[in-house]
Parts: structure tokens; C-alpha cells; sequence
């Protein structure tokens, strides 16, 4: 097993290198000016100045990559210089509220979407598989922005008008505030994201289930008088996990990155808002720090799934 996380884990750094590559040669090589895009369209000459000397663009291409990679492994992402902080500050500050909406959210949409999946292969084509599959056709094919709007309107705005101020608009209250204050503000957030997550894993829970159900090793079990409730959690779940693993590592690493349509929906500055707001800025050294984090984050997601994998089914560690 150790070997196998080894190899994952040389895999992940080559993926890393390949994206610094691409950042570096996309943001300092392709430009004409590189200190003038970075400083911005409101720069200075001072300012372009001052940049081109931090970064060393006098020396050879080379030598600015070496800089350039050596200070990301250190945590150094750059300065910005629109806002007159370091990006790692930027980041700091908006990834607590990325972290509250995506965490409970995804342990939200997880459990529900298992949990319908499983119901719906055990009792298959009865009322209960057919509700859970227009839930999930519903939700998927559902908006993350409309529904969002679609909670605030009726949870917030219609709640409000009849006297029942329950939930917030928006904003984003931390934890220093008050554990409650964090929770009401996060409510119609994680539903938001975890509604429309979880449709995709109840048709994925469904399917797995099914495939497996039919499988030799299970209708043996059952014949050996097995309990039902045994040979569904402890022998078909843990065999049909895997696809479900998957998808939810990519789904959480890729949203580590910022949940850019919730956030905007329900104003939360978290890095996908924050991420919107350097682009419309071309504030390029805020976008060069996200993209870095997102894509470790997704480097980082996918090899503890690949971890996962080895305990869920042994024979990975032999590939």
C-alpha cells in the first residue's frame, strides 16, 4: 500500500509542476509588459517599476520560474498590489467562508444522496425508487443560482413580510460572532449547494447499486441467510462506494476553490467572490494565488481519494 500512495504521490507533484508551468509561462511569458499586467490599469510608472525589480524581470526566464515556483512552495503567492497586501493574506481571509459553505455542505449533500441512492436500488421501479429519481432529476436539472434566489425569496423575503425574520439576505457572520450567528448565515447556503449536489449522487448511488446488487458474492450472501441489512451496508455499499468517492473528491477539491455562484448569490467574500472580483479587476496576482491553491487543492482531494480506494478495495494497492 505504501508503494502504491508513493507512485499517487509523485504523480500528484508532477501534475503540480505541469501547472505552475502553465501559470508561469501563461501570465509572465506571454504578455509584452508582464510588470504592467500584474501591477494593473491603474499603475503607476513607480509602481511598474518597483514590480519589474521584485520580480526580477531582468534576469533570464529561467531564473524567474526558479524564483517564482521556489517562493509558491514556501506560501509566497505574490503581492497584491490593488489591495497593498500579500495574496497569501487575501486567501486567508476568504478561505474560512469557502471552507463554511463547502464542509457541512458537502456531508450535507453526501448523506442525502447516499442514503436516497441506497433506498431506491433496495426497493427498484416501486414509489419510493420513482420519488427519488424525479428528486434527483429535478435538482439536477435545477440552477445552483435560481435555486439559491428560490430559497431567499420564500425562507428570507416572504418569511420577513409575514413577521418571521429567520433567515438572513446574505453576508457572512464568523465564528467570533457567535456559533448561531455563523449558522443561521450558512443555512440556505449549504442547502443551495448541497440540493443540487446530491441529485447527482443519488443517480450515481443508484446505479453503483444496482450493478452491485446482482453481483454472484451478494445473492451467495443472501442465500447463506444473511441479513438483509448486513448484505446491503456491509457487503454491496462498500463495493459501490468507490465511483461515489470519486466523484465526491473532484467535486470537493474543485469547490476548495472557491463556490463561485453561491457566494455571489448570498454576497459571501469567500475566493470564489474573490476570484470574480480580481478578474474584474485584472487583478492578476490575486487569480495567479487562486488558481495555485485550487489546483493543489484538487491535487491534494484526488490522492486522498486514491488513498481511499486502497482501503475500500485491496486490490488497487496491487495497480
Amino acid at each position: 500500500m505504501l508503494r502504491f500512495l508513493v507512485r499517487r504521490l509523485a504523480l500528484g507533484v508532477l501534475v503540480m509542476w505541469l501547472i505552475t508551468v502553465a501559470v508561469f509561462a501563461l501570465f509572465f511569458i506571454a504578455p509584452n509588459n508582464v510588470a504592467r499586467t500584474l501591477a494593473g490599469r491603474q499603475a503607476t510608472p513607480d509602481v511598474v517599476a518597483l514590480i519589474s525589480h521584485r520580480l526580477g524581470l531582468d534576469q533570464p526566464v529561467w531564473k524567474q520560474y526558479l524564483d517564482f515556483v521556489g517562493k509558491a512552495v514556501r506560501g509566497d503567492l505574490g503581492f497584491d498590489y490593488y489591495h497593498g497586501v500579500p495574496v497569501t493574506d487575501l486567501i486567508a481571509g476568504a478561505l474560512p467562508i469557502t471552507l463554511s459553505v463547502v464542509i457541512p455542505g458537502a456531508i450535507i449533500w453526501l448523506v442525502l444522496g447516499v442514503f436516497n441512492g441506497v433506498v431506491s436500488a433496495i426497493r427498484p421501479r416501486s414509489f419510493v425508487d420513482r420519488g427519488m429519481t424525479a428528486f434527483a432529476l429535478f435538482f439536477y436539472s435545477m440552477p445552483t443560482f435560481l435555486l439559491g434566489l428560490l430559497l431567499l425569496y420564500f425562507l428570507y423575503f416572504r418569511l420577513t413580510l409575514a413577521g418571521s425574520a429567520v433567515f438572513p439576505a446574505g453576508g457572512y457572520a464568523p465564528f467570533t460572532g457567535g456559533l448561531y450567528d455563523w449558522f443561521i448565515h450558512m443555512v440556505l447556503p449549504w442547502f443551495t449547494l448541497a440540493l443540487v449536489s446530491a441529485a447527482t449522487y443519488t443517480r450515481l448511488t443508484r446505479a453503483s447499486m444496482l450493478d452491485v446488487l446482482g453481483e454472484d458474492y451478494v445473492r451467495t450472501a443472501r442465500s447463506k441467510g444473511v441479513g438483509e441489512r448486513r448484505v446491503v451496508l456491509r457487503h454491496a455499499l462498500r463495493a459501490a462506494l468507490t465511483p461515489i468517492v470519486t466523484q465526491f473528491g473532484i467535486d470537493v477539491g474543485s469547490l476548495l476553490g472557491g463556490v463561485v455562484v453561491t457566494e455571489t448569490v448570498f454576497s459571501l467574500p469567500g475566493l470564489g467572490k474573490t476570484a470574480i472580483d480580481a478578474i474584474n479587476q485584472q487583478d492578476l496576482p490575486v487569480i495567479i494565488g487562486i488558481v495555485l491553491f485550487a489546483s493543489a487543492a484538487v491535487v491534494v482531494a484526488n490522492i486522498v481519494v486514491d488513498a481511499f480506494y486502497a482501503v475500500l478495495d485491496p486490490r488497487v494497492r496491487l495497480h
